[in-house]
């Protein structure tokens, strides 16, 4: 048996999204049987799924590990690392989880899929609760031959210090295994970049990435003219397990999967895991799963479409996408994303809302593209510009924050949905961020670790890439948010926030997105007293002179954004809210080539 190349060019049937098969995708790899690809010495390929690329189709570590091991078949592995999962794997500054168990729980169910994936490969999963090093070290020890000879690990390359140093630890566990390094590291593991919508090897920049801009719009000038986005690569039609090479205590792992108790999280946090918010998209994990979203919203509901005018919404399951959680954790190609919004332009319109998914697309690129740039200084409280800024830490503030108690409603609904369901819309996102770290002047990486902690669609480069940028620490400029206006232009009847916030569900429109402004007889006629069942605000409303997108500054530097708000370039738009701004000249719409 052995690997050949064989490429599939027609169009991909909508019917085959709904499961990983991926028939019509571009195919690189099919089982054959000849013997000329057949290995002289048995090898052993581990792949070793990370927390990023919980799928078999379009997967460039897979499709690596499968032409590595020819017709030997390929052992894939999962590991819930308990640095990761549990209460006791803590932010360093916050103490907040690492992984709450919201989060967590989808992880399991993305496992799950991904372990019935491969079984109906003909291959499977073993999963361990246990560090990376630890089991796959053990892993190669109780195979013995073939793997402390010909051995390696292959798994998806991840470019920021933590992920970074579990791959050290895992090839120095593998070393110590195999002759205490008489094989070079290198060969025991290798590492494939994936995830992003362009190839990191395929951008127009110098190696490691020095040249690369550090603000969006010329990266993305550049690269959307001088790249094209590859097509997705199928799942594979069929895997090899070498289950004989594995020993008892090994096969126990194929049918192994923890609970939350296992990983550490308490009864309460399992109930609370449990608990489906009103008004929300149900998210469950796994490439099963964020294949039917796909397909529901592109082609079943027809949103895309509409897509750029609806995206800043807050309220409803389908104003925006919502792949987000299933791109965080690998579940979704972004690849293949981009093929089926082209398949779409085809055969039913495109515009500027059918490239625009592509855009948001491209901003995850560039932000794990940033964080192989600048190392870890999207980690440090002055960011990549090295601000010497003396942010303030008053734990009352940042409770209240958390808590969804601010006194400011648009923030205070966010804060609770995000606690309630895992998720936030991106405009929800910008506006807490700006008041956290640009109001309150609190140190934005306790807003960074708490979303670490809370989100269901967190990955590391968009949460903290997002979060530096925020707070002006990336350089360019700083938008600091008038929440008040925020709140009118993007829930302009106060649907969002009377749905989160119960307590003002009978404070009529012109005060319920400043309720600070009711009198006291007014208050007790809406049934919310300030300070009893609605909170005092904790800092002074912002009204900035001039205009620009929420009252931006530029350069940090506290000077108001220039230039006044064109009433004329707001035009009536039935899927926008009456006040929303048109986007700003930056956000012109663009293009993508697809290979």
């Amino acid at each position: 048996m052995v690997l050949a190349l064989v490429l599939c060019n027609h169009a991909t049937p909508v019917n085959s999204l709904a499961t990983p098969n991926g028939d019509g995708l571009k195919k690189v790899y099919t089982m054959s049987t000849s013997s000329k690809a057949t290995t002289a010495t048995k090898s052993l390929v581990v792949h070793w799924f990370r927390l990023g690329d919980m799928r078999l189709h379009d997967n460039p570590a897979l499709q690596k590990s499968i032409l590595l091991a020819g017709n030997q078949g390929i052992i894939p592995v999962f590991c819930f690392d308990p640095r990761i999962f549990g209460n006791q794997a803590q932010s360093r500054l916050g103490q907040e989880l690492k992984c709450g168990p919201k989060r967590a729980q989808f992880v399991l169910e993305s496992v799950a899929d991904l372990r019935a994936n491969l079984e109906r490969k003909g291959s499977g999963l073993l999963v361990a609760h246990a560090k990376p090093e630890d089991f796959l070290g053990d892993l190669f020890e109780k195979v013995g031959e073939p793997a402390l000879t010909n051995g390696k690990v292959i798994c998806q390359e991840e470019v920021c210090s933590e992920e970074q140093a579990v791959v050290r630890a895992v090839q120095n566990a593998l070393s110590s295994r195999c002759g205490n390094g008489k094989r070079p590291k290198a060969t025991l593991l290798q590492t494939v970049w994936g995830s992003t919508l362009y190839d990191l090897e395929d951008l127009p920049y110098m190696a490691g990435l020095t040249d690369m801009p550090d603000t969006f719009t010329p990266f993305r000038n550049k690269v959307e003219k001088k790249c094209e986005v590859k097509s997705p690569v199928a799942a594979p039609n069929s895997l090899k397990l070498p289950k004989e090479l594995l020993p008892s205590t090994l096969q126990s792992h194929l049918t192994y999967m923890p609970t939350l108790l296992d990983l550490g999280y308490t009864s309460e946090q399992v109930e609370e895991s449990k608990q489906k918010s009103i008004g929300n998209l149900e998210f469950v994990g796994g490439e099963t799963a964020g294949l039917n979203r796909m397909k529901d919203y592109i082609f079943t509901q027809d949103r895309l479409k509409v897509y750029f005018d609806t995206r800043n919404g807050m309220l409803g399951d389908d104003y925006s996408s919502k792949f987000a959680p299933w791109l965080a954790h690998g579940n979704l190609s972004p690849r293949l994303i981009a093929q089926e919004c082209k398949r779409y332009e085809e055969e039913r319109v495109a515009n500027k809302s059918t490239y625009w998914l592509i855009f948001e697309l491209l901003w995850r690129d560039f932000f794990k593209f940033f964080a192989l740039k600048q190392g870890t200084a999207i980690f440090f409280p002055g960011g990549t510009v090295g601000s010497d800024k003396q942010w303030k830490h008053y734990e009352k503030n940042v409770h209240a924050w958390k808590q969804g108690k601010t006194g400011f409603p648009l923030v205070d609904a966010n804060m609770r949905e995000l606690a309630a369901s895992g998720f936030m819309s991106n405009r929800g996102r910008q506006n807490v961020c700006s008041f956290l770290a640009l109001e309150l002047n609190q140190d934005w990486r306790y807003g960074a670790e708490y979303f670490e902690n809370i989100l269901l669609d967190f990955d590391v480069y968009s949460n903290w890439g997002n979060w530096c940028s925020g707070a002006g620490m990336t350089g360019g400029r700083l938008n600091r948010f008038n929440i008040v206006k925020q709140s009118k232009d993007y829930d302009q009847h106060g649907d969002y926030v009377r749905h989160w916030l119960p307590e003002l569900k009978n404070v009529p429109k012109e005060f319920v997105h400043e309720p600070w402004k009711m009198t006291q007889f007014q208050q007790m006629e809406y049934g919310c007293r300030l300070g009893v069942d609605y909170p005092i605000p904790i800092a002074k409303p912002y009204y900035p002179g001039g205009g620009g997108k929420g009252g931006g500054e530029k350069n940090g530097k506290g000077q108001p954004h220039k230039g006044g708000r064109n009433n004329n370039r707001n035009k009536p738009n039935p899927n926008r809210g009456r006040g929303q701004r048109q986007d700003m000249k930056s956000l012109k719409e663009g293009t993508f080539h697809l290979t």
